[in-house]
């Protein structure tokens, strides 16, 4: 497979994305070649120029995850879960941006700009990037000479699965969009808003058409090319979006029992010890064993579905998991043992203070919690079944080494009277001995965000381990058979059906103590937390949780029920209405709980949100590009307008992309 492809951009697209896309991505792969602008007959009608635009669409996946251009700070999925109920912003040293005052700095024109604290501008053009290169292959499949249909439809319906994956998460994060399915040959500054419904409508014929014309991972030439099993997958996602709960649960069915998947249930694959085993010790177990990224995508492996390539010096991307979600323990401005010192240091092998039972900056690596875990929600309350706080469920367990507490490091800088005990938050009069609890302070998965650095292992004097550099492994899930049988619960709980099997299915793999003797949504989504931790789009999730309870006009766990008609067009920041993903977080976690702020560190943050804020706003660029038509911006937003005209149907949006002024 090619790295660096002719690729040929719609003007169309430019106007949508604003230029910041040219310079959105820097992989060489992305870059796109002047010359497939005057050629490209020559480059998409042969069957090798669209198998090179497919490996585009692939590779392209694994940014939403692990882009993070050359800012080492921050990556897209971090967005998605400053968004939702299990993390907050943490970079308490760097508050400039929106960072979590979602209510009042969130706007079309202001906090979406890919700062620290968030990438919602980058979804935007990503999308539409990854929108483009799956309408590529679709506008060009017909014209390759020499393919058989079922060869054709295979093409399509890879497609058909990167572009309904894209606006899947767009109708969802940003609500009713502009559509665009065909790569159009002049500018067009006249696009309408196409509302959700009529997106997810289309994307679910177009994943029904894939399920069918796409073949199953053994008959797949590579790893992470689009299978079967995906379709099905993201074909569940749809049918639950549109209200088709029965047919949603029919194939989940037939991805749980008729496809060869199963979950892993032992011990697997090669055992990886950890970054210092004499530092802290992993007893080999399979939810280990089912993150490690050598693991993630091998033939032993049953419960993968699809999985994303990260691994060869020739398609390797940095994914730097500790630094970004883990705590900052060695903060040692504001986290000191008893007596003043400073407690954990990360030396580096070759400094005369390091001590290999005591080296946590390889064990862990070297936090600075731009994504922090730091609410009780995360740390304790999601893990409670029963009233009882489930410490043996292998994904909270830290006696086997998953789940890493903070009283589990120890101090280690030889001076303090305290070398060689556990970190303490008080001390023996009650004083807090760490003043950046947000940033310092927060118990982590250690199995989820540990990642070899083959970049720092290399050398003695690294005093930043960091996650997956070059010549690390990166390989990551994109869809698992657990989330199945939990969507599957979905589908169950919305007919009005037990969903409580399924969802105690993942937990006895998870070696739980604790089983439901009946589940509601918000036990759903708790494990939803539980097991897909860095794998779901969280906040996404949520908010198609949310419309998909609407829809059902079942109740959440609090007894509330939504409408369809207005679940996402309420504003204000009080504790009543707005969606389940609204009160999910204000219930859940600190959002607008202090009104006078909570000082963390240096600074002084204010969490709060408002209930517009369940979408995104319509980038203010991308509105103003397009100045031929009126494109709809979201309910609470400055330039909402109820009765701007918007497609409500996409046979008709289709159609007029054909019309440009």
């Amino acid at each position: 497979m090619k790295n660096n492809i002719k690729n040929k951009l719609s003007k169309g697209f430019l106007i949508l994305m604003g230029a910041a896309f040219l310079s959105s991505c820097t992989d060489d792969f992305l870059k796109p070649d002047p010359l497939s602008f005057y050629e490209p007959e020559t480059t998409f009608t042969t069957e090798s120029g669209l198998k090179s635009v497919l490996a585009m669409c692939d590779r392209h996946l694994r940014l939403y995850w692990t882009n993070y251009e050359a800012n080492n700070i921050r990556v897209p999925i971090g967005t998605e879960y400053l968004f939702s109920d299990v993390a907050i912003y943490g970079k308490t040293d760097n508050v400039g941006g929106a960072y979590g005052t979602w209510a009042t700095r969130l706007t079309p024109t202001s906090g979406i700009a890919n700062g620290d604290d968030n990438q919602i501008k980058y979804f935007w053009d990503q999308h539409y990037s990854g929108i483009k290169y799956a309408n590529t292959i679709l506008s060009y499949i017909d014209a390759v000479e020499g393919l058989s249909e079922e060869k054709r439809n295979e093409y399509k319906g890879r497609g058909y699965f990167h572009r309904a994956y894209r606006y899947l998460a767009l109708v969802f994060q940003f609500g009713d969009v502009p559509l665009v399915t065909k790569i159009l040959e002049g500018p067009k500054r006249n696009y309408k808003s196409t509302k959700k419904e009529a997106i997810l409508e289309m994307i679910t014929q177009d994943m029904e058409k894939a399920v069918e014309w796409v073949p199953e991972q053994a008959q797949t030439e590579y790893i992470g090319m689009v299978n079967k099993g995906a379709c099905r997958q993201l074909l569940i996602k749809c049918y639950l979006a549109t209200g088709r709960f029965a047919e949603a649960e029919a194939q989940a069915d037939i991805l749980i029992n008729q496809s060869g998947y199963s979950l892993m249930q032992e011990t697997f694959g090669t055992f990886n010890d950890g970054g210092e085993p004499e530092t802290w010790k992993i007893t080999d177990n399979v939810i280990w064993d089912l993150h490690r990224p050598e693991n993630k995508l091998i033939a032993a492996n049953k419960e993968v579905i699809m999985g994303m390539p990260n691994n060869t010096a020739n398609s390797h991307t940095d994914f730097l998991t500790m630094r970004i979600f883990g705590p900052m323990w060695s903060d040692n401005g504001y986290l000191l043992s008893p007596d003043g010192k400073a407690g954990a240091v990360n030396y580096a092998r070759n400094h005369a203070n390091y001590d290999k039972s005591l080296d946590f900056l390889r064990a862990f690596g070297r936090g600075i919690a731009t994504v922090s875990g730091a609410t009780d929600f995360q740390q304790h309350g999601m893990w409670v079944v029963n009233g009882v706080e489930d410490t043996q469920d292998l994904r909270h367990n830290h006696e086997v080494g998953n789940w890493v507490r903070m009283e589990d490091l120890k101090y280690n800088n030889p001076e303090s009277e305290y070398y060689g005990k556990n970190l303490q938050l008080y001390d023996d009069q009650g004083k807090i001995l760490c003043t950046n609890l947000i940033r310092d302070w927060f118990d982590f998965p250690h199995y989820k965000i540990f990642l070899d650095d083959a970049t720092a292992e290399a050398n003695q004097g690294a005093n930043q381990f960091n996650g997956a550099t070059t010549g690390s492994n990166a390989n990551w899930y994109l869809y698992r058979l657990a989330e199945t049988y939990l969507l599957r619960a979905e589908a169950k709980l919305y007919q009005g059906k037990d969903a409580t099997s399924d969802v105690n299915e993942v937990r006895r793999r998870a070696k739980c103590s604790q089983f439901y003797t009946s589940v509601n949504i918000g036990d759903i989504a708790n494990e939803r937390a539980r097991e897909l931790y860095l794998e779901e789009w969280r906040a996404m999730e949520l908010k198609r949780i949310s419309y998909c309870l609407a829809l059902s006009g079942k109740p959440d766990e609090w007894g509330n029920t939504y409408s369809k008609d207005n679940w996402d067009k309420q504003a204000g920041t009080d504790a009543t209405g707005g969606s389940y993903w609204y009160q999910r977080l204000t219930r859940y976690s600190v959002y607008n709980q202090n009104p006078d702020g909570i000082t963390s560190g240096p600074n002084t943050l204010y969490f709060t949100l408002d209930k517009r804020n369940v979408y995104w706003p319509i980038p203010n660029d991308a509105i103003t590009a397009n100045n031929k038509a009126q494109l709809a911006q979201n309910y609470g937003y400055d330039g909402y307008d109820a009765n701007i005209q918007m497609w409500d149907n996409w046979e008709d949006a289709v159609a007029d992309e054909d019309i440009t002024e």
